[in-house]
Formats: C-alpha cells, sequence, structure tokens
C-alpha cells in the first residue's frame, strides 16, 4: 500500500515517447528555446511533429507539450534541468 507523500517510481523502457508539458509566457522566444533546449538532448527532435502548442484563455501564456524521444533516465533528468534553469519557464511537468 502507498502511503501519503511516497511514490513509486516510474518505470520506463527505452527508448520511448516522453511527453514534457511546459508553461510560460506567451512569446516567439518562448517557443524557440524550448525548441533548442529540447533539440540540444534529442537531435531528431522536430517541432512540426513534435510539439502541441496551446493558448491560455487570454492569451497570456503559453502551454507546450513536446514529446522528447527518450533513450534514458539521464537524458529526461537532462532536458529537466535545462528548462528549470530557462529563466523564460514557469514549470514544467
Amino acid at each position: 500500500m502507498e502511503r501519503f507523500g511516497e511514490q513509486e517510481e516510474l518505470i520506463l523502457e527505452f527508448p520511448c515517447d516522453f511527453p514534457i508539458k511546459i508553461v510560460g509566457h506567451a512569446d516567439v522566444e518562448f517557443h524557440q528555446r524550448i525548441c533548442e533546449i529540447v533539440y540540444r538532448h534529442d537531435e531528431d527532435f522536430n517541432p512540426d511533429d513534435r510539439l502541441q502548442r496551446r493558448n491560455s484563455s487570454t492569451g497570456k501564456y503559453h502551454s507546450l507539450t513536446v514529446n522528447l524521444r527518450a533513450v534514458s533516465k539521464e537524458q529526461i533528468n537532462a532536458v529537466y534541468q535545462d528548462l528549470k534553469a530557462c529563466e523564460l519557464v514557469l514549470w514544467a511537468l
């Protein structure tokens, strides 16, 4: 039984598609920077096929869902670290 506050580690089989949702202010630079970060970790990344964008109801924010072609847990962690370090990212899940 899982107790409150405990989480089981997610088990993934690599390679796999790993979706990451990223939110930031509606800005062309935000979109470009996210693509640069993901491409740094996945050279086959193509935003036309692996990125979806949604605008907030007010148009103030963009939500990007990136489908990373993940080859390792370390790669996923590195992408999250780079997203966390980006001043344009409000949060990433």
